[in-house]
């Protein structure tokens, strides 16, 4: 696990239950800097979420850079926490990303089926966008 995952972790260990770990992260999310309108479009749109995410990606000077947003709250707060793990690392790096830091914390246990679907095609669009970047090199 990376030292950022590890964070994570340690992060969640904090809280006592889920509903603080929810409310922490509702917090992320609105922490997570606004995505550009003009990026707010159906090619950016992750399919297989339930609520509408969106999530664009660039590879300046061989670094993914990513940015997000959602139109739910904990959804927002989710891809915040995916994208603390990948943003500003080589492609090639993120797309062997096993993300092992959602099991950790018990985050795909404590989700409802649709939210799970949800961060599964997250995480599935940003192994994409890394793969993608990566064989472009």
């Amino acid at each position: 696990m990376s030292p950022i995952e590890q964070d994570i972790v340690d992060e969640f260990d904090l809280f006592d239950d889920w509903m603080a770990k929810y409310d922490h992260l509702i917090a992320l999310g609105k922490e997570l800097p606004p995505l550009e309108a003009a990026h707010k479009n159906e090619d950016n749109l992750i399919r297989g979420c339930q609520s509408k995410v969106w999530l664009y990606a660039e590879c300046p000077n061989g670094l993914l850079h990513f940015t997000a947003d959602s139109d739910a709250i904990i959804t927002r707060g989710m891809v915040a926490l995916l994208l603390r793990v990948v943003q500003n690392r080589p492609a090639e790096e993120v797309a062997r990303e096993p993300f092992a830091f959602l099991n950790a914390i018990g985050l795909t246990s404590h989700l409802s089926p649709t939210r799970a679907n949800g961060l599964a095609s997250m995480v599935k669009q940003i192994k994409f966008y890394a793969l993608a970047y990566a064989a472009n090199k």
